[in-house]
């Protein structure tokens, strides 16, 4: 498989969707949203499913689908959690380039509403502050490339990544 397609990591609320869709537009790639992969596949949505198998069961389930996306020249948007499935990243840093979308927390958290509504994984306890400082690491270990967002639009977002 050729190393071609872009795949997009970050926070919940950094723009992994929105960018990936105008970008995918840009480049003439395919888009595949992993979140909606998910949803397809499981027939519920993404809060039903963590209610249903909880946090580690969702994230088996993520990390099942990332491995199983076969794609070539696709910007495919990860869900916020699939750094946790260490198969998965490894498929995809085999398959394409991993960018990270950075965002600053307060940033992040103007941008979410009901974080359960949104389907994001929190564990017991844990609010945006402590998956923000949980993650962080995550995305930058598996990134390739980092592109920081705070304050640019998506189309500044855009042309940043198509100029890699």
């Amino acid at each position: 498989m050729d190393r071609d397609n872009i795949i997009l990591i970050g926070m919940p609320g950094a723009g992994k969707s929105t960018v990936g869709v105008v970008l995918a537009k840009k480049l003439g790639y395919a888009f595949v949203d992993a979140d909606l992969v998910i949803q397809s596949r499981e027939g519920k949505l993404l809060h039903e499913i963590i209610a249903e198998q909880g946090v580690e069961g969702f994230w088996r389930t993520e990390e099942a689908v990332g491995e199983s996306i076969e794609a070539r020249r696709t910007v495919i948007a990860t869900g916020g959690s699939a750094v946790y499935g260490e198969r998965a990243m490894a498929h995809y840093k085999k398959t394409g380039t991993v960018v990270y979308l950075s965002l600053p927390l307060e940033s992040i958290r103007e941008r979410l509403g009901d974080l359960t509504e949104r389907g994001v994984t929190l564990q017991a306890g844990q609010d945006l502050d402590g998956l923000f400082a949980e993650r962080r690491p995550l995305y930058e270990r598996y990134a390739d490339v980092t592109v920081e967002c705070g304050g640019l639009s998506i189309r500044e977002i855009v042309q940043k990544i198509a100029a890699l």
